[in-house]
C-alpha cells in the first residue's frame, strides 16, 4: 500500500492543488463550483438510506437526512454540543429533575405551512412506542414514565405515559427517574415530531415504509423540505421557507449523494462532483495529509467499530468460542497497518472517558489463551469448527478489516471464514433477522453517556441484533439508568461491561476516528464527537440567495 501511495502522489497532489485553487482543469464548470455559486451542497452520504421516516431509520446517513428535513424540541450547539432552544423556545425542569415542561415557539411550522404543536410530539412519541410499528430505537424513549410498559404491553392506554400536551404550545415530559442526558436526546431521530395528517393519509399509525416520505407527500419541520428523492442518484432537499428561523437558513439546497465505495467518493470529490465526503480510504490518507492537508479533516469521534456474534447459532453459542475469537484479533496491527489514520485499539465497547468513565476490563489479544479455549470448547486447533461466514456492509475499508481478521483466524485458530458483503438495506435486514453468523458493525454515541453504549445489549433492545440475553446485566444497566450517585453509577457500568466482554456476544476492535474531505468553500462548519452537522449554519460566502416558490399547505 505504501508503493501505492508514492504512485499516486504526484498525479493526486496535482489534482488536489487544482481543485483547492478552483482552477477549472476542464472546460464545463464542475458541480463543486456551481454549487458554491448558488448555495447548493453536495455532500457525500454513504449508502442509500433504508428510508426517511425518523422512526423506523437506524443508521449515520439517514440521520444526517432526517436532521435536515425535521427539527425536535431542543438542538445542540455543534461545536459545544449544549442544549440550545429549538421548536421549544424554552423549558423548565422539576425540582426532582423529573418532569420537563416545553414551550413551543408560536411561528414553529411544518413544511405545508400548518403549525407545529405540542400535540404532533405526543402523536410522535405514541407512534415510536407502539409495539406493532417495531421501531429498533424505540427504547431510546424509556426514559419517559411507563414507555417501556406502553412498548412492551404491559399497559396498553397511552394516557399513561409520561407525555402530555397541555395545549397547543405547551409539552410535559414526565420522567421515570432523573435523566440528565435528557435534553442532548432531543437530537436524535427517535424524538422528531411527525406530521399526523400525513401520516396517516397513506397508512395506519404502525404501518411501516409507507409512501408518506417519499416527494411530494413528506412533510417535516426541519430548515429544508425534500424535493426529490432518485434511489442511488441523488436526493434533494430546499430550504424550507415555512421553517421558523428560515431568515437565518444560508444555503438554497443540499444534495446527498449515496456512494458506497469509498474510491468512487474519493474520485468524486477530487473531480470537484461533491464539497463533503463521507469517508476517505485508507491508503490516500497519508497522501491528503502530505499533499493538501487543509483538504482532510480528522476529528475525534464517539464510536467503536467491533464484530457482532449471533449468539442463537453454533458455535458462536458457546461464549468460550466467542471469547477466543475475540482474542485472537491483533488489534494493533489493524490500526497501524491497515486503517493508518489515529484510529485506538479497542478492547472494550465504550470508548474511553465517556462522560468520564473508562471501562476497567478488556478483551485481550492473547492467541495461546484463544487456543485454549477453542479446544475446551471441543475444536482444538480449528478441527471440527464448519466453515464461518463474516458479513459486512459494502465498503473498501470494511472488506480490508474483513481479510485482515480471516487471515489472523485462519493462522491463529485454524478456522475457515468466508467473507460476504452486502448492500446497506440488505444487511442491516440480515442483522435485524439474525440471518448471520459474524457481522461487521459500528456505534456512533447518540448522546455522551456510557448507557447509550451499554444499554444496546440489554434483553430484547431492538439493537442488539446478537440474540444475547443476559438477566444479570439487564439488572446492571436498568440500576445505573436511575442510580443518582455518580461513583455508585460508575460502578454499575464497570460490572455490566465486564461481564459483557465476558459472555462476548460482541468483539471491539477499534474506537473511531472520523476521517474525510471538505472543501474550503464550506462555511460554517463546526466539529464534535457525535458527528453532528448543523445543516442550516451551513454556507458558501459568495452564494447567490434563492427564493423558492412558498408552496402553502
Amino acid at each position: 500500500m505504501i508503493d501505492i501511495a508514492k504512485r499516486w502522489a504526484p498525479a493526486l497532489g496535482a489534482a488536489l492543488v487544482c481543485l483547492t485553487l478552483m482552477v477549472r482543469c476542464a472546460a464545463p464548470e464542475s458541480r463543486a463550483v456551481r454549487g458554491a455559486r448558488e448555495g447548493v451542497l453536495h455532500i457525500g452520504n454513504g449508502a442509500e438510506p433504508q428510508d426517511l421516516d425518523p422512526h423506523l431509520v437506524q443508521g449515520v446517513p439517514e440521520h444526517r437526512l432526517t436532521s435536515a428535513l425535521f427539527e425536535g424540541l431542543v438542538d445542540l450547539d455543534p461545536e459545544t454540543l449544549e442544549p440550545v432552544p429549538a421548536v421549544a423556545e424554552s423549558w423548565d425542569v422539576s425540582d426532582d429533575m423529573t418532569v420537563y415542561t416545553f414551550r413551543l415557539r408560536e411561528n414553529a411550522r411544518w413544511s405545508n405551512g400548518a403549525p407545529v404543536t405540542a400535540h404532533d410530539f405526543a402523536y410522535a412519541w405514541q407512534r415510536i412506542l407502539t409495539p406493532t410499528l417495531a421501531s429498533e430505537y424505540a427504547y431510546m424513549l424509556y426514559c419517559l414514565k411507563n414507555a417501556r410498559a406502553f412498548h412492551e404491553g404491559v399497559i396498553t392506554d397511552f394516557g399513561e405515559v409520561g407525555v402530555k400536551a397541555l395545549d397547543d404550545r405547551t409539552l410535559e415530559a414526565t420522567l421515570e427517574c432523573p435523566t440528565p442526558y435528557f435534553l442532548s436526546m432531543q437530537i436524535h431521530y427517535t424524538w422528531y415530531p411527525v406530521h399526523q395528517a400525513t401520516i396517516e393519509a397513506h397508512g395506519k399509525i404502525d404501518e411501516r415504509h409507507t409512501k408518506w416520505t417519499r416527494p411530494g407527500n413528506l412533510v417535516g419541520n426541519g430548515a429544508f423540505r425534500l424535493e426529490r428523492w432518485e434511489p442511488n442518484r441523488v436526493i434533494r432537499v430546499v430550504k424550507n421557507e415555512h421553517y421558523w428561523d428560515a431568515d437565518a437558513v444560508r444555503l438554497n439546497a443540499i444534495e446527498f449523494h449515496p456512494i458506497d465505495d469509498r474510491l468512487t467518493e474519493e474520485r468524486s470529490f477530487r473531480s470537484g462532483q461533491i464539497h463533503v465526503s463521507e469517508s476517505v480510504p485508507p491508503h490516500k490518507v497519508p497522501v491528503y495529509e502530505t499533499e493538501a492537508p487543509e483538504l482532510i479533516r480528522n476529528d475525534p469521534y464517539l464510536g467503536t467499530y467491533f464484530y457482532r456474534l449471533n449468539v442463537t447459532k453454533p458455535p458462536f453459542d458457546d461464549p468460550r468460542v466467542r471469547r477466543a475469537f475475540g482474542m485472537a484479533i491483533d488489534r494493533e496491527t489493524i490500526v497501524n497497518s491497515v486503517l493508518r489514520a489515529g484510529q485506538r485499539p479497542a478492547h472494550h465497547f465504550t470508548p474511553p472517558d465517556t462522560a468520564g468513565y473508562t471501562c476497567a476490563s478488556a478483551m485481550p489479544y492473547d492467541v495461546d489463551a484463544a487456543r485454549r479455549l477453542l479446544a475446551e470448547a471441543g475444536y482444538p486447533n480449528g478441527e471440527g469448527l464448519a466453515p464461518i461466514a463474516l458479513l459486512y456492509n459494502t465498503d473498501e475499508s470494511h472488506k480490508l478489516i474483513a481479510e485482515a481478521i480471516q487471515y489472523m483466524w485462519r493462522t491463529e485458530l485454524g478456522a475457515e471464514v468466508s467473507l460476504i458483503n452486502q448492500d446497506w438495506k440488505v444487511y442491516l435486514d440480515s442483522m435485524n433477522n439474525l440471518d448471520y453468523q459474524i457481522a461487521r458493525s459500528g456505534w456512533i454515541g447518540d448522546f455522551i453517556d456510557p448507557i447509550n453504549f451499554l444499554e444496546c445489549f440489554t434483553t430484547g433492545n431492538g439493537n442488539n441484533r446478537t440474540g444475547y440475553s443476559s438477566e444479570a446485566y439487564d439488572s446492571l444497566i436498568a440500576g445505573a439508568a436511575c442510580e443518582p450517585d455518580a461513583n455508585r453509577r460508575v460502578d454499575l457500568f464497570q460490572q455490566a461491561e465486564a461481564m459483557l466482554l465476558a459472555d462476548a456476544p460482541l468483539i471491539p476492535i477499534y474506537f473511531y476516528r472520523r476521517v474525510y474531505l471538505k472543501s474550503p468553500d464550506v462555511k460554517g462548519w463546526n466539529t464534535n464527537v457525535l458527528g453532528y452537522i448543523s445543516f442550516k449554519d451551513l454556507y458558501f460566502e459568495h452564494a447567490s440567495p434563492q427564493n423558492p416558490e412558498r408552496r402553502d399547505g
